[in-house]
């Protein structure tokens, strides 16, 4: 995921990653991590996350917009305003030698 963020509240932005973190993590996804600005575009961050299977990704998607832990991490996200706007992408791995 691409995030746009308010650079000026990298804190909140933080906390809400805290929380998702553990939330993909429930749903049988594993949480690569949150990536925030250090140099170059203060207001870009990511975030890697990983399903088996796209069938897996899509049964996290419908039961999370139900989990009452996942509409609170976001409604915090929206209140504080930390996330102006986010991209979905969905990538393939490749590593060497392959």
């Amino acid at each position: 995921m691409r995030y746009e963020i308010d650079p000026d509240r990298l804190d909140e932005f933080r906390e809400y990653g805290r929380r998702w973190i553990p939330l993909v993590e429930r749903f049988g996804g594993t949480h690569h991590g949150y990536f925030l600005p250090s140099e170059g575009d203060s207001d870009e961050a990511f975030a890697l996350f990983t399903f088996d299977s796209l069938a897996a990704y899509e049964r996290y998607r419908q039961e999370s917009a139900v989990d009452p832990d996942c509409i609170e991490a976001i409604e915090f996200a929206r209140t504080t305003g930390c996330i102006r706007r986010y991209e979905r992408r969905f990538l393939s791995p490749m590593f060497a030698g392959v």
